[in-house]
């Protein structure tokens, strides 16, 4: 058994498809199939489930790739653990973030005091997060929805408003607060379903009484504000989105009842090593979103 193998074997079992994991690893679907057929017969059982063309991981692979991503953790961990001993490349940080408009701020702040660390930086859902803490794809996530596990440290950092923001010509828009009720027969502007903040929003609508009028979905909150500016309906937008932001043609409205927030926290690993870089830059957002709170100020 080699890393070869175990580097087939995990693509394989990732994508539960010969042909497409052959294509991953740039190498002939034969010479694949045979490294995973060699690899069953030295383990003494067969880790896939085959019938026709078709594979499907079966108890045996479940069980094996479990120990097969803690080899290929424990050696990613020992590269970081290297390179920080030998002083290589001053640190890599790999970061997920479910809001990057606090990127800029952050990362501008920890470059001043640590010019030569890089980022690598990922976008996804608190689920995609996790996995990624979880395999060591990624040293920590920044997330408005809290990321709990076992082997997972969360730590609360934040409470942030959310508004309901309308266009200034909204018969709304002359309110000083409102009841979330009140926008039920609204049109809503929304990021797409499996964000987190959808999912916060979706919730406080529920509770509201009633499933919002989703009538446009997308990824970018810039387009979403252009859209609300058009009067072609309303969308609930986070305190963090008005810092250092001022538009007379929108009107972020607060929602009294229910009270609508999100909480921001950080989350890494447990237990897993931690390279100088990655534990500088921890540390970091822990003091700097503390901090934050007293930028968020009603923008009303």
């Amino acid at each position: 058994m080699d890393l070869l193998q175990l580097k087939y074997f995990r693509m394989t079992a990732q994508l539960e498809h010969m042909t497409k994991a052959a294509q991953k690893l740039n190498i002939a679907q034969p010479s694949l199939s045979k490294t995973i057929s060699r690899l069953e017969e030295e383990l003494g059982v067969s880790l896939f489930d085959r019938q026709g063309r078709q594979i499907r991981l079966n108890s045996f692979g479940k069980a094996f790739l479990r120990r097969v991503e803690n080899v290929f953790m424990e050696l990613n961990e020992g590269k970081r653990e290297l390179q920080d001993l030998a002083g290589l490349d001053q640190g890599v940080v790999s970061f997920a973030v479910t809001n990057p408009r606090i990127l800029p701020g952050l990362l501008g702040s920890f470059l001043q005091r640590y010019p030569h660390v890089r980022f690598r930086q990922f976008l996804g859902s608190t689920l995609s997060m996790k996995e990624q803490l979880e395999t060591g794809e990624i040293d920590l996530c920044i997330s408005s929805v809290p990321i709990e596990g076992l082997s997972i440290d969360w730590q609360s950092l934040l409470e942030e408003e959310i508004f309901l923001t309308v266009s200034v010509e909204h018969p709304l828009a002359g309110q000083q607060s409102i009841d979330l009720k009140d926008a039920a027969d609204e049109p809503f502007i929304s990021l797409r379903t499996g964000h987190g903040f959808r999912d916060i929003t979706d919730a406080y609508c529920r509770q509201a009484g009633f499933t919002p009028n989703i009538t446009f979905e997308g990824d970018e909150p810039a387009v979403i504000r252009e859209l609300v500016k058009a009067g072609l309906g309303v969308a609930f937008l986070p305190a963090l989105s008005w810092i250092g932001v001022s538009d007379p043609l929108l009107q972020p409205l607060p929602i009294r009842n229910p009270k609508c927030q999100r909480t921001i926290g950080v989350a890494r690993a447990r237990g897993r090593y931690q390279s100088k870089a990655a534990q500088q830059f921890y540390d970091f957002v822990v003091d700097y979103l503390q901090k934050m709170t007293a930028n968020l100020q009603d923008p009303v």
